[in-house]
């Protein structure tokens, strides 16, 4: 790959950071957490959110590869307490379970 990440690929990836799913509570009570599933970038999917790039995100909602987060979900990560690696992109908090499932 001989293109250069872009300056906003760059911005939200040194915005990244891990966190744990009972700081991440909150954000979920009040809707605003989006579900990006392993096999996506993460950072490629705040980008498409942050330039409203209707057709990548509307392709991946469609595909269930990005989504509000399920209480069924949340109730999962609420026994295991992952680490998660996670990026804001407003009003949204995107969020990606890194750790393979056992």
């Amino acid at each position: 790959m001989s293109e250069e990440p872009s300056t906003l690929y760059a911005k939200l990836l040194g915005e990244t950071a891990s966190i744990t799913w009972t700081e991440l509570q909150p954000f979920f009570a009040r809707g605003a957490l989006l579900w990006v599933e392993p096999t996506l970038d993460l950072i490629e999917v705040a980008q498409a959110v942050a330039e409203n790039d209707a057709a990548k995100v509307s392709t991946w909602l469609g595909t269930g590869e990005v989504g509000k987060v399920a209480e069924a979900r949340a109730l999962e990560l609420v026994e295991r307490d992952p680490t998660l690696w996670a990026v804001v992109v407003a009003p949204w908090v995107l969020v990606q379970d890194r750790a393979p499932a056992l």
